[in-house]
């Protein structure tokens, strides 16, 4: 197979970059799972932006307060000065913002902001953006998707990434030759006890990189959400209580139902309060309280909330609910620039697979949409300047197919990559 930009991973960060890129260039999108089946569908309280000059420095104050001031503040400059642009062009895709009354865009605020600055459309905000990316793709003939395919291997030579092994979804495994590859293929949430991504998220591009020497940066920061509900399988994917739920009011409880904590501390801070409190109360999770909420805003603002709660029991306009901390998202990840490539030629990552240090050692809430769509749009503008640069496709030769039909197998030397990298890095009992 030939293409000009093979693009893994069907998230907001991949579907942007695809739109971004000219119409005459042959683009293939490949998604391990079904494509709505990204966490950027998960994502609910909203997408940061700067809403008027004024707030540029207080905004860039609680970004980099939140990262523990490890952020690369080139990379916060470039996601705050780009927000305006990308959220005129998501409502041009017909994104619904929420409006207030005048018509103009509503702004809520979560942890670690002291302003209200986060669009958002109900509680479904990811869902909201990348669904109505998903349906302009779908319109460009120039794009390829297929879905159940799984990216095994990249393939390079000379430090050059040519293309790569993929494993389609009747079991074939096939090269790929492209002239750039974009690694968009989501964190890691998949190998941890308690995580709010989806299951098949394993980091497979993280292993894969570190399988061909590409330059990581910041492996062990991996941010825990402090409020998901509780439930006593692991196997099941933990649903997010939004950070905009306390940041409407709603309280935290110990097993006393007694306040313990400042709601709005940044997520790092809360989660070791919350920690710290079921360790003294014995417990497995503290008490959420959406109760100081008013009916209404509950219904209108965070519908999915409520029915997936009482879905599972409970009724939150009566009674609290057992929430526990999560792995969430991965500030770490693949090394890459201002433009999102990588120390490998031809080689971009974009999204939650990649480090361009804007969130430093704990990200701020709702930055994570907004710094996947300004940086996945920036590699579509590098790789258009440099496309007349790469004469050639040759076909890749896949010399160790054997290795590749065994998917079990490889997806445990993957595991064990990362497993040894976090390790290496000091945080060998992540994973438990």
């Amino acid at each position: 197979m030939n293409t000009d930009i093979l693009i893994v991973g069907s998230g907001c960060s991949g579907l942007y970059c695809a739109l971004q890129l000219p119409r005459d260039m042959k683009i293939t999108i490949i998604t391990k799972s079904d494509v709505e089946l990204s966490d950027s569908f998960l994502a609910q309280g909203g997408m940061c932006m700067l809403k008027e000059e004024s707030d540029y420095d207080s905004y860039f104050q609680d970004t980099m307060r939140a990262g523990h001031y490890e952020n690369d503040t080139t990379s916060v400059d470039i996601m705050i000065r780009s927000s305006r642009e990308v959220v005129d062009y998501l409502i041009n895709c017909g994104v619904d913002f929420q409006r207030d009354e005048q018509g103009l865009l509503a702004y809520t605020r979560e942890g670690g902001h002291s302003k209200n600055r986060i669009v958002f459309h109900k509680d479904i905000t990811g869902k909201e953006i990348t669904s109505k990316l998903l349906d302009k793709v779908r319109e460009l003939s120039n794009v390829s998707i297929l879905e159940h395919t799984t990216l095994m291997d990249i393939a390079c030579k000379d430090n050059a990434c040519l293309g790569a092994v993929i494993r389609k979804a009747d079991g074939e495994i096939e090269g790929v030759s492209a002239k750039f590859t974009v690694l968009a293929t989501g964190g890691i949430g998949g190998l941890f006890k308690r995580s709010t991504n989806y299951r098949h998220l394993t980091g497979d591009a993280v292993a894969i990189a570190i399988k061909h020497g590409v330059e990581l940066k910041n492996v062990n920061y991996i941010q825990i959400h402090p409020t998901t509900l509780y439930s006593p399988h692991d196997s099941d994917r933990s649903f997010l209580i939004s950070e905009s739920v306390r940041g409407e009011g709603a309280k935290l409880y110990d097993k006393n139902m007694n306040r313990f904590v400042n709601e709005l501390l940044p997520r790092d801070q809360l989660t070791a309060a919350i920690y710290e409190q079921m360790r003294k109360d014995n417990t497995e999770y503290v008490w959420e309280d959406l109760r100081t909420i008013p009916i209404d805003e509950l219904n209108s603002h965070f519908p999915n909330i409520v029915a997936h709660c009482s879905k599972m029991g409970y009724d939150v306009t009566k009674e609290c609910i057992p929430v526990v901390p999560a792995q969430h998202y991965f500030m770490g990840g693949i090394k890459v620039d201002y433009n999102s490539k990588t120390s490998m030629d031809r080689l971009y990552a974009i999204g939650e697979t990649a480090c361009n240090g804007v969130h430093g050692k704990n990200r701020l809430a709702s930055n994570s949409l907004l710094e996947s769509l300004v940086f996945a749009g920036r590699a579509a503008t590098d790789m258009q300047y440099n496309a007349p640069k790469v004469s050639g496709q040759a076909d890749i030769a896949i010399d160790n197919i054997e290795a590749y039909r065994d998917e079990g197998a490889l997806r445990e030397s993957y595991r064990k990559l990362i497993e040894d990298e976090l390790a290496a890095a000091g945080s060998e009992n992540i994973l438990q």
